[in-house]
């Protein structure tokens, strides 16, 4: 098998700050430290991409390979694809492809600009990178050796405008979650019974006035189980191995990225789990999970498991399924690794 599923833990060499960490340690969001500092600190050419976000997106075909980058503070999502097949409405849109796949809210997505960065061996890397009001970096496109950098040349020549430095909205403090006590837990259980899609979970937990971790934490076994925080190392490393497919989900408020086949190289490197895959990276934040679930949700078809993580502010920080189409029952394999974690 040419699979490798290894537990390593070398020493971190020195390395510059990322752009999100120089940006923190200035108190500035990374839109703001990009457009007022990238092009001192490294000597970055910015161009601001002045046409709507949707339009920039529908225009991406000609480019070819590119990489395609979602993150939230404690995961990181790279998959390698063509951004093919965009269907982009006033509010919702989506990129539908096995390598590309994306969900997009796009009243979250407020400015976008190319960036040419110098690297070490004299080359540029080019990326498109987006961002919402608040300066958060909402989704970003890098090019490959591979990619048609004509047509990326005459993507952002089509697109430039002005330049304007982002200025950060700040955020508004997240809405209180209803205490427990007010929800209903029966009807919450009986909700989810009565599921025919996992996509009508969200609404229904509006309708019920639940957050979704609160909703997990309340419903209880068969619903939800909660986990070892680390449990998601050892059935990435074991769908590694057996070779099960899975389908990893990571996004923010303005796009949800995912994954969907096998995985192969698993690595931990200090309180980083990496996949390290020709055309797929993650890059999760052990350390950054508070809460870990296994969870069943009934469908019309056929029930699915997944796992779902949660950072301390109770977002969602990934979710993982066993690879499968609308129609199609889950894989067994998965729904077996899925049920032999232990309950915490």
């Amino acid at each position: 098998m040419n699979q490798t599923a290894t537990l390593t833990q070398p020493a971190t060499p020195a390395r510059p700050l990322r752009p999100i960490e120089q940006a923190a340690a200035m108190g500035l969001s990374e839109g703001e430290w990009l457009t007022r500092h990238a092009a001192d600190d490294q000597g970055a050419r910015i161009t601001r991409l002045a046409a709507p976000a949707k339009d920039i997106l529908k225009a991406l075909t000609p480019l070819g390979t590119v990489m395609a980058l979602t993150r939230n503070p404690a995961c990181v999502h790279e998959k390698d694809g063509i951004y093919d097949k965009i269907d982009i409405g006033p509010g919702m849109g989506l990129v539908v492809n096995y390598d590309i796949d994306l969900r997009l809210f796009m009243r979250q997505w407020a400015s976008a600009y190319a960036v040419e960065t110098p690297q070490k061996d004299g080359s540029l890397r080019h990326s498109l990178q987006f961002f919402d009001r608040h300066g958060t970096a909402i989704h970003k496109i890098f090019a490959r050796p591979v990619t048609d950098m004509t047509a990326w040349a005459a993507l952002v020549e089509r697109f430039a405008g002005d330049f304007e430095p982002i200025t950060a909205t700040p955020r508004a403090a997240p809405a209180e979650e209803r205490p427990d006590g007010e929800i209903d837990v029966a009807a919450l259980r009986d909700g989810w019974t009565e599921l025919k899609d996992v996509h009508d979970f969200f609404g229904m937990l509006r309708k019920l006035g639940a957050g979704r971790q609160q909703a997990l934490r309340l419903a209880g076994a068969p619903y939800a189980r909660p986990i070892a925080t680390d449990a998601i190392r050892q059935l990435l490393m074991d769908c590694a191995e057996k070779q099960v497919p899975i389908m990893c989900f990571v996004g923010n408020e303005g796009c949800i990225q995912i994954h969907s086949g096998p995985v192969h190289n698993i690595k931990v490197m200090g309180p980083w789990l990496n996949v390290l895959d020709k055309g797929f990276n993650l890059h999760l934040r052990e350390d950054m999970i508070a809460a870990a679930y296994a969870v069943w949700k009934p469908q019309s078809d056929a029930a699915v498991h997944s796992i779902e993580l949660f950072a301390e502010d109770g977002s969602m920080i990934a979710q993982f399924f066993g690879e499968r189409k609308p129609g199609i029952p889950e894989i067994p394999a998965w729904a077996e690794h899925v049920q032999a974690i232990p309950t915490l």
